[in-house]
């Protein structure tokens, strides 16, 4: 067979040709038949027969004598070394046989691509050769799902390199393979080569890819007890289905198979199935090379219960009756491997308590196939109490060995105990310099009673530059930028600065934190920070700013552990709070001289104008903290409790006492699953007098608020206390007025409250390898809140009534007519204002005239009769609603991606309950950027 490629393919290689097929003779169909008898005997062998002139052939068993041996055709192999290969040499004898054997020897060096043997009559011998051509490039076509990169890495042929046939077949196999690997068992890959000059050759591989291989079926043969669905949910493979869309494990994987039958094993061993096993597990590979069908043969056997739990322990410092009665798994429970294994590793840690760190427990088992019981005894063998002989820290390249060892919990010529070196492994994985999942290895020291503690870690960048924009439903335009070293010079200091901006609020923020201060186990830390707050409402889709808040101050927090777990944390912060209202919207002229002096509580309300003005906190907090979580950053497993309280009140110009509860417990509950609980609770009281009827004590920006983002299904500050204004359509006159029922055109002001409490209940929820490495972390919540105990603040003002005479107008569903308050408008003199308008231009203006136009009234010109200056206050009905301890509760899932846009959060919740004036939200998202 021969195949020819038309040299235009390459450009100037016009004349180039293809080699004669028996170079690559049976390679294309040994891509895909891998078991193929091998491709037939390469011409060349036969080639003296070829000749158009053949030599007489030398009779089979005569032998004649070499008189001359020379090579002809090498280029760029010495005939030395073609010689070489052969065992022909000028004076020795020889037959057809040996000049058969010479030629496939020359061939089996995979040097030549052609062999001819002249002269065999006379003894004068030639060996013609064909050198194998030389590579000049090696191109790949069709790979799409692959990189040429990925491909360069597996295949041996390269440019400048001999070119053989059995190489080429060699490389097809690994790139088939590499495709079979993706799933892809339907690929194909044809070689094919262009001639150049100079011996030299282009190898091209034309890959035709296919679709992936996907399992169309599982099917499960001999399953009596469990329904092939309940055991198909065991498998890691699935089948290819809308239920599994997501799913990447929905292609053939032969390592993949292998793991199914042990967590088929698995499963049944863990429910007292302890003869089970797989008989056979077959993939079939449908004809048309897309699907695969598997087929597994099972046999279940009879299931066990526990029958006799002995503990049989060497070592002296045991009690074995004691040890079984603390066992997990009771005589009488069904058998679960499981089980064992957990047992098997409770005693363990529970010599490694003692300082046996080499106890070797072992289980026999006992099987009782009439009863079908199975009794366990675990033997501890007889060890010898462990010290701790040294502590070696490797790979700190940065990171000072100091602040690595004052982690550790254990000591050099310690008694060596497993509690204590989990939980310096704890600490060391909180630190958050290393990589992830941190364990220190136990390794044999020079005695048997010694042991050498490694703790090899791998420094991350601790070092982070964030320049970052994004949107959040919260705060809308996000822009961020801000430094952190949480290693700083590698002795576990924290500097960090930050500013962020956003429509919400800005701030400015240095930082430093020394966790070991004077090498003494005391942490103290210090912030500066200006913090600008803006609160505001929502009328439709316009957003109103109601009050902003300007924080300037400084606080200072140091921390001295009194055990392990306990802590005692003391803090002390000043800042300087400007709490100011927008004159134009909520200011009044209460002097008449045309000067918006006044805060007026008719348009503000006065909650906001009670707080407005300039006043210095000077604080003093004290918090104890219990913290056994396994981790800082992302824990699994462990408790924290946080019991904190603070006094504002040593000078300055606000005086209250407020306390606070914070409690997380995490729970690793198996197979990938985090469940959390989480409650957080708090309290203030004013030291200070209300300034009257409808004030609380405590200022409005000094209370708690709960809502978005911490309490998910409300949005932000939407849950608790609050005063809502509804204004009035329609004529009050005519007796047509009535309430906006629109809840997006009402003014709704949260108020905060001096009480709250908050629950959540969390499961986060394991996802495959390749969701895990995008960082994806869903997650199910319920939480239940609540925020309440404040002072109402009683209506804002009584409008005037609408008056026909002295008859008093109603509306039709019986309410009265309300006129808007006048609000006249007044000079600096205190003269009365009136709006003239220019008959010439339109324009409008203030003037004290009357009658006319002009400075002061006594200088009016003109007839024109103008209209008093008045700037009304719509009416309105005000409402305070929400103040109650009643439980909000709402449910949800989210999910934490990593995503290459920034860290991204999503929660879709949905309040069940909520009091009047709640307002809920079902999806809430926050993302940024970095570049």
């Amino acid at each position: 067979m021969v195949t020819a490629i038309k040299a235009t393919k390459f450009g100037a290689r016009a004349s180039a040709t293809l080699l004669a097929g028996t170079v690559l003779s049976g390679i294309a169909s040994a891509q895909t038949a891998p078991q193929a008898a091998a491709p037939a005997a390469p011409a060349t062998q036969a080639a003296p027969a070829a000749q158009d002139t053949p030599a007489p052939a030398v009779a089979p068993q005569q032998a004649r004598t070499i008189r001359s041996l020379r090579v002809e055709g090498s280029q760029r192999i010495e005939p030395e070394t073609v010689l070489s290969y052969t065992r022909l040499r000028s004076g020795d004898s020889y037959t057809n046989e040996t000049l058969d054997q010479a030629i496939k020897d020359l061939l089996a060096s995979d040097l030549l691509a052609d062999v001819q043997i002249e002269g065999g009559l006379t003894g004068d011998l030639i060996i013609r050769i064909r050198e194998n051509p030389v590579i000049n490039r090696v191109v790949f076509e069709g790979n799409k799902r692959l990189k040429q990169d990925k491909i360069d890495k597996e295949i041996k042929l390269k440019p400048r390199q001999i070119f053989t046939r059995t190489a080429v077949r060699a490389d097809i196999g690994r790139i088939v393979e590499l495709y079979r690997r993706q799933g892809r068992f339907a690929a194909s890959v044809e070689p094919k080569m262009v001639s150049l000059d100079q011996n030299r050759v282009d190898v091209i591989f034309e890959i035709h890819e296919g679709a992936k291989s996907k399992v169309r079926q599982i099917n499960i043969i001999g399953n009596e007890v469990f329904p092939d669905g309940k055991l198909r949910g065991e498998m890691a493979t699935k089948t290819a289905s809308l239920a599994h869309l997501m799913s990447s494990n929905t292609s053939y994987d032969q390592d993949r198979l292998a793991y199914d039958q042990q967590k088929l094993r698995q499963f049944y061993l863990t429910n007292g199935y302890a003869d089970f096993r797989v008989i056979s597990a077959v993939a079939e590979l449908t004809p048309d090379k897309k699907d695969f069908i598997i087929t597994y043969v099972v046999e279940e056997g009879p299931r066990y219960k526990f029958g006799d739990v002995t503990v049989d322990s060497a070592i002296r410092d045991f009690d074995d009756k004691k040890l079984a009665e603390h066992l997990s798994i009771k005589k009488g429970d069904w058998y679960n491997a499981k089980a064992v294994e957990d047992t098997v590793e409770q005693l363990s840690e529970t010599a490694g308590l003692f300082g046996y760190a080499f106890a070797d427990v072992r289980p026999e088992f006992q099987r009782d196939k009439d009863a079908l019981t199975m009794s366990m005894n675990f033997h501890i063998g007889e060890a010898n109490r462990t010290y701790i002989e040294r502590i070696d820290i490797t790979g700190n390249r940065q990171t000072q060995d100091k602040v690595i060892r004052r982690e550790m919990r254990v000591a050099e010529g310690d008694a060596f105990n497993t509690f204590l070196v989990k939980r310096s492994q704890d600490r060391i994985n909180s630190l958050g310099y290393f990589q992830d999942k941190f364990e220190i290895e136990r390794k044999d020291g020079s005695a048997p009673d010694r042991i050498v503690l490694a703790a090899n870690v791998e420094e991350k960048p601790n070092g982070e530059l964030t320049l970052s924009a994004g949107f959040s439903s919260l705060e809308r335009f996000i822009l961020q930028a801000s430094i952190r070293q949480r290693n700083f010079r590698g002795k576990g200091q924290t500097v960090s600065a930050s500013v962020d901006y956003s429509s919400y609020s800005k701030s400015v923020e240095l930082g430093f934190t020394e966790p070991y201060l004077f090498d003494q186990n005391i942490a103290l830390g210090g912030t500066i920070f200006r913090r600008d707050y803006n609160a505001f409402n929502y009328i439709g889709d316009d957003r109103s700013t109601t009050y902003s808040q300007i924080s300037t101050g400084f606080q200072l927090v140091m921390g001295v552990p009194l055990t392990e777990y306990w802590t005692l944390s003391g803090r002390y912060q000043l800042s300087k709070d400007d709490v100011s209202l927008d004159r134009g919207s909520f200011y009044s002229d209460t002097n008449g001289d045309g000067t918006l002096d006044t805060c007026d509580p008719l348009k503000a309300g006065r909650y906001y104008c009670e707080a407005v003005g300039n006043r210095l906190t000077s604080l003093l907090g004290l918090s104890l903290i219990y913290d056994s979580l396994n981790s800082r950053l992302r824990p699994t497993r462990g408790t924290r409790l946080s019991v904190g309280g603070d006094f504002a009140g040593l000078g300055g110009d606000v005086r209250y006492l407020r306390g606070r509860v914070n409690a997380d417990k995490y729970w690793n509950v198996g197979s990938g699953f985090i469940f959390s609980l989480s409650g957080e609770g708090g309290y203030i009281k004013s030291l200070e007098k209300a300034n009257g009827p409808g004030v609380d004590a405590v200022r409005i920006t000094d209370r708690f608020y709960l809502g978005e983002p911490q309490f998910r299904g409300f949005d932000i500050r939407g849950v608790g206390p609050r005063v809502q204004r509804i204004g009035y359509t329609g004529d009050p006159l005519a007796g047509t007025q009535l309430l906006i029922t629109d809840k997006d055109q009402i003014i709704d002001d949260a108020l905060g409250a001096t009480a709250y409490y908050l629950t959540k209940a969390e499961l986060e929820i394991p996802l495959g390898a390749g969701a895990a490495e995008m960082g994806l972390r869903p997650s199910i919540f319920v939480q239940m809140g609540g925020l309440f105990g404040i002072t109402s603040p009683g209506r804002t003002i009584e409008f005037q009534q609408a008056k026909n005479g002295d008859t008093l107008l109603f509306n039709a569903d019986g309410s009265p007519t309300l006129l808007p308050k006048d609000n006249f408008l007044k000079d600096a003199s205190g003269n009365q204002l009136y709006f003239y308008t220019d008959p010439s231009t339109g324009v409008q203006s203030a003037t004290p005239c009357r009658v006319g136009t002009g400075a002061t009234p006594t200088a009016c010109v003109g007839t024109t009769i103008n209209p008093i200056a008045n700037n009304p206050t719509p009416p309105f009905f005000e409402q305070f609603v929400g103040d109650s301890a009643r439980p909000r509760i709402s449910v949800g899932f989210g999910v934490n991606w990593n995503s290459p846009f920034g860290p991204l959060r999503i929660d879709v919740a949905k309040a069940l309950l909520h009091e009047k004036g709640d307002d809920t939200k079902l999806i809430t998202f926050n993302v940024g950027t970095q570049f």
